[in-house]
């Protein structure tokens, strides 16, 4: 006779809610609530679905109102990324076009290794009607719908099909969700029939579940390897990128730092792993980073990669690792990094993996000439920012450096600064003197336009303390304001830095430089000749933000700004602060590009601007290397 098990009879989207109100994660003792809110739009998909469930729940599951799908997914991972990946915001969309605006939103969560999960609505199972309303026909597959599109974009994607279905599949998503090696964007499709099924499920389907974080340590060959190599090492430079912040790793790295000496530069995720003014801070590194980081790492003999995936901006497109003997040693939880390279692997949690390497490396101290020489490298450096940032007229219109320095004479410690697209993330990394860990918030993975509003409501939801901006390009701010309508009815107080330099002043300086001649990158009213070149547009973003409920402070000179950034950082509102500003290079001191990036330049042209940036290209491309 078998023993009967006590059991609940819920709707499929019931049954998920509860059960994700009783997931944990926990790391270093410390628990945290895995799916800590759930973002909707809700349509025929998911309404009488996850929308009952959510609203029967009684708030188990805290409901958050979002405009565009897209930007509720940068909103969760702007609050995943500020929760170190211990926590994370589910989404939940009708069918059709409500999910497959989730697909940009899941690529970011994916690249950026950051956790949120997805819970579209999809068609029938059952086919009473076949197609429904947005339902996608496909004369090869009948199983196939739109969210088949999310799967590329997921690190774990299953159907419900079977209300039974849905316990091995929500355990498998949590299971990828508190990964540090296969987190990102984790899709359960959810057709609308089977979310509105009852079944009896398990009561145990319902108890409370910690999914453990682990620091694992690494291998005691992989280290004494790793340890040789750092103390042969003549010129080594350490690579701290994102994966430092995820594991909460700053304290390790600065303790290495200190002992070794050896030089720290940063990937544009890694940023403010230590602070901008420790003596082994050389800033950002690649195609847009400091010229003093730059320099070590051209000369450098040995590469030490924490968390990092070295993508093309950080290597300069293979070409900024020049010495003909450098070797490389990458530090990562997941071996798919850390064998990048042709690197010594050392595979460990990043902060276990430093703290190794600390121990196993007592007494070892780089030679004194080369922190000297980097230091006084790093001081020429500092002399650089200063020029950029200084406003020789306070009554002048600022140049973007110039924005950049007014801001950074009123933030502190508690603010984090949020950028993601357009000419900004270049001078950010070269620039911004970053004051602790997860201030300097940089989306560089996927680069995508749209994300920096959202992501503030998501990282001021995570940090509910610490004063939050968005640093938004005219270009990125007509792509996705929805989200101030979100700030405004939440009362979530984010500041908005809104430039206004009538176009895409990033992509224009690259179409000028590969042969573009900036063509199709200003707002600009048509010329007699057919070309964006006549008068600039006659938008008002500013009353724009305004009419969707924002608080606008206006700014036109360097002086005003200070002003209106002082006074935005005392509101307890949402707070757009406007100026127009003029471009970088009418401000001595404004450092360019100090590496190459590869984007291809036409091979054959009539254009002399082409030709000639084609011959450039070949120049620079000359010096590209595979590290094996």
């Amino acid at each position: 006779m078998t023993r009967s098990h006590p059991t609940r009879r819920l709707t499929v989207a019931q049954a998920l809610v509860e059960f994700l109100a009783h997931q944990y994660t926990e790391r270093d003792g410390r628990r945290h609530r895995l799916v800590n809110a759930c973002w909707g739009i809700f349509g025929h998909g998911n309404v009488a679905g996850i929308g009952q469930a959510l609203l029967e729940s009684g708030g188990a599951l805290p409901y958050l109102q979002g405009r565009n799908e897209q930007a509720m997914v940068h909103a969760a991972v702007g609050y995943a990324r500020q929760s170190d990946r211990l926590s994370a915001h589910a989404v939940t969309t009708s069918i059709g076009p409500g999910a497959t605006n989730l697909v940009t939103g899941a690529a970011l969560a994916t690249v950026n290794r950051l956790p949120v999960l997805l819970l579209p609505g999809d068609t029938f199972a059952t086919r009473p009607a076949d197609p429904v309303l947005q339902q996608l026909e496909v004369p090869y597959a009948g199983d196939v719908s739109v969210n088949d599109a999310l799967r590329p974009v997921s690190r774990y994607f299953d159907r419900v099909g079977r209300p039974e279905a849905l316990i091995p599949a929500a355990l498998q998503a949590m299971r990828v969700l508190a990964d540090p090696v296969d987190t990102g964007a984790v899709t359960l499709a959810l057709p609308q029939d089977v979310q509105a099924e009852a079944y009896d499920w398990p009561q145990e389907f319902f108890a409370d579940r910690v999914w453990r974080v682990p620091r694992p340590a690494p291998d005691t060959d992989a280290l004494a390897e790793a340890v040789r190599a750092v103390r042969t090492a003549r010129r080594p430079l350490l690579v701290a990128g994102g994966g430092v912040h995820h594991s909460e790793a700053e304290d390790a790295l600065r303790a290495f730092a200190d002992m070794t000496g050896i030089p720290v530069a940063s990937t544009q995720a890694g940023k403010g792993a230590l602070r901008h003014d420790h003596s082994a801070d050389v800033g950002g590194i690649g195609h847009t980073g400091t010229a003093t980081a730059d320099a070590l790492a051209r000369e450098a003999d040995l590469i030490i990669g924490v968390g990092t995936r070295y993508t093309d901006f950080t290597t300069a497109s293979a070409t900024l690792f020049a010495a003909p003997d450098v070797r490389f040693v990458n530090l990562n939880i997941a071996a798919f990094d850390s064998h990048k390279l042709g690197a010594a692997s050392l595979v460990a949690d990043a902060r276990s993996g430093l703290e190794a390497l600390t121990a196993a490396l007592a007494g070892h101290r780089v030679d004194a000439a080369y922190e000297q020489a980097y230091g006084v490298a790093k001081a020429e450096w500092e002399a650089r920012v200063d020029a950029a940032y200084a406003a020789g007229d306070e009554g002048a219109r600022p140049s973007q450096t110039q924005v950049l320095g007014a801001l950074d004479s009123v933030v502190d410690d508690t603010d984090v600064i949020i950028n993601a697209a357009g000419s900004l993330p270049g001078d950010l990394h070269k620039l911004w003197r970053a004051r602790s860990r997860r201030q300097y918030h940089l989306e560089y993975g996927y680069s995508c336009m749209g994300y920096e509003l959202p992501a503030a409501i998501g990282v001021r939801l995570a940090a509910p303390d610490r004063p939050v901006w968005a640093l938004v390009g005219d270009g990125t701010y007509l792509m996705n304001p929805t989200e101030i309508v979100t700030a405004v009815q939440e009362g979530i107080n984010i500041n908005l830095v809104l430039l206004q330099n009538h176009g895409y002043a990033s992509i224009g300086g690259l179409s000028q430089q590969t042969g573009g001649e900036r063509f199709g990158t200003d707002y600009r009213f048509r010329a007699k000749d057919g070309t964006y070149t006549g008068e600039p547009l006659p938008v008002d973003l500013a009353a724009n933000a305004a009419s969707l409920g924002m608080h606008v402070l206006r700014a036109a000179t360097v002086g005003e700004l200070r002003a209106a950034l002082t006074e935005a950082r005392g509101t307890n509102r949402p707070t757009c602060v406007y100026v127009e500003t003029e471009t970088a290079d009418t401000v001595p001191g404004a450092p360019d590009a100090q590496a190459w990036w590869d984007v291809p330049v036409a091979e054959t042209a009539t254009r002399p601007a082409a030709v000639a940036a084609r011959e450039a290209y070949d120049r620079h491309a000359a010096g590209r290397r595979r590290h094996l």
